[in-house]
């Protein structure tokens, strides 16, 4: 019996570990679901409907911000061309830099939209400076807001944050964005590229099932769907 105690116990860590990224996923579906239940002033339908990914880091840790401090964890998601809905979740983290709030203990929802396909090359490489050359921009609020102006217009990431029940768009400036290999690991048994997770139709964990059902449900379209203006 002790023999056994203490084994279990020895084993709690790495089971918790292994459950981390899969209790993250529910996070990202939590704050997507809440997200879309309040269009007023959550994400604008158009934007979601012509983004080519979505990046969701939950619960980011605001007291880490430290150059080089790993900050963030979260799931990138993308549409394929010639498939209706959208990918497996790769894993991503971001790092350093800084993204506009004040050190301490409070947590941030993070949101990224990418609107074109130079912005998914750029998120699926190995290493990606936000804000480096003006490609990504504070994403407007609202059900029926627009990209008005030129930064948004032309941006090729979109972004937004949630802290504390406020909703508003987010400059990102210095942190770098990367995949996850350990992560995914986790969830598909082998660390997988981000680039093959959401290109080669990857079969997604049920562990996803619940988010990926959310983004079907409020933007099914198939991904090179010509965009409306505002993403031109």
């Amino acid at each position: 019996m002790r023999i056994f105690l203490v084994t279990a116990l020895a084993l709690t860590p790495l089971l918790a570990k292994d459950n981390e990224p899969a209790k993250r996923l529910n996070e990202a579906a939590a704050v997507m679901t809440e997200i879309m239940a309040t269009p007023d002033k959550g994400i604008p339908e158009d934007m979601l409907g012509n983004a080519h990914c979505i990046v969701i880091v939950p619960g980011l840790k605001t007291a880490a911000f430290v150059v080089g401090g790993k900050y963030g964890k979260g799931y990138m998601l993308c549409r394929n061309k010639g498939i209706m809905g959208w990918s497996a979740p790769a894993t991503v983290r971001i790092e350093g830099g800084s993204v506009g709030f004040q050190i301490g203990g409070s947590e941030t929802d993070l949101i990224m939209l990418v609107m074109n396909e130079r912005g998914v090359d750029k998120l699926l490489g190995s290493k990606f400076t936000l804000g480096a050359e003006g490609s990504v921009a504070a994403g407007p609020v609202g059900r029926t807001a627009t990209a008005q102006t030129d930064a948004q217009m032309h941006a090729e990431i979109l972004s937004w944050s949630r802290s504390q029940g406020l909703f508003a768009g987010l400059a990102l400036e210095g942190a770098t964005l990367r995949q996850d290999l350990d992560d995914n690991q986790t969830l598909y048994g082998k660390p997988l590229e981000n680039r093959q997770i959401v290109t080669t139709r990857v079969k997604a964990p049920k562990s996803a099932a619940r988010l990926i059902t959310l983004l079907n449900k409020y933007s099914p379209k198939e991904a090179g769907t010509p965009p409306s203006k505002s993403n031109q």
